[in-house]
């Protein structure tokens, strides 16, 4: 079987208003073609951001709500309960490295734009910089990251984080986890025929 990425190009960064439809389903695709697609490496989501700031709470929110998808593939760390930021990034990130040992890990954290591009989630390879928008220097997290534009920068980056509306944080967080928890359904199944496939040639040649 031919791959569906052979004659595909990926654009990078892919970018999409949450507004947009089907943005969901747009992002989880894009999302899942930069993923393992076998299944030999853990897929680790480390949610950047605390609940102290409406702006940088985006992290842990979408980490709250994958927590109640139960997903099948992906491991969450970064939650509301228990937030992953600025003070306890390195040590956690040491926690995470020492229980998945050369995962494949997506960063995911909240960031400041234009005010043409509040409302834009976005997909990259690399790692995302947690603090560029408050100019604090910290470990890069992911092979590939995800970020939400929640809100205008240039000027006074902390205060904007913490004015930004708490309703609009929440409605990309909700967006963003639902693309999340489409693509473990997408990427579950892939890897379920997969093993079908793989399967078959044994049991009918016995």
């Amino acid at each position: 079987m031919i791959s569906r990425n052979l004659f595909k190009k990926r654009q990078l960064p892919f970018r999409i208003h949450i507004d947009e439809n089907n943005a969901s389903h747009d992002f989880a695709d894009q999302l899942l073609d930069l993923l393992p697609k076998l299944a030999k490496k853990d897929i680790v989501i480390v949610c950047i951001g605390t609940d102290r700031s409406t702006g940088d709470s985006l992290g842990p929110l979408i980490g709250s709500r994958l927590q109640e998808c139960n997903l099948k593939l992906f491991h969450v760390y970064g939650t509301l309960e228990n937030p992953i930021h600025a003070v306890n990034l390195e040590e956690k990130l040491a926690e995470i490295n020492e229980k998945h040992c050369d995962a494949f890990t997506i960063g995911i954290d909240a960031c400041l734009g234009r005010s043409t591009s509040v409302g834009i989630m976005s997909i990259d390879d690399g790692p995302v910089k947690p603090g560029a928008a408050v100019n604090k220097k910290l470990p890069p997290v992911g092979d590939i990251h995800i970020t939400g534009i929640v809100n205008v920068g240039g000027f006074m980056e902390y205060m904007v984080l913490q004015n930004t509306r708490l309703h609009f944080v929440i409605k990309m967080a909700n967006k963003i986890a639902e693309s999340i928890h489409l693509t473990d359904m997408k990427l579950t199944k892939e890897r379920q025929r997969s093993i079908l496939k793989s399967v078959k040639p044994s049991f009918f040649s016995s």
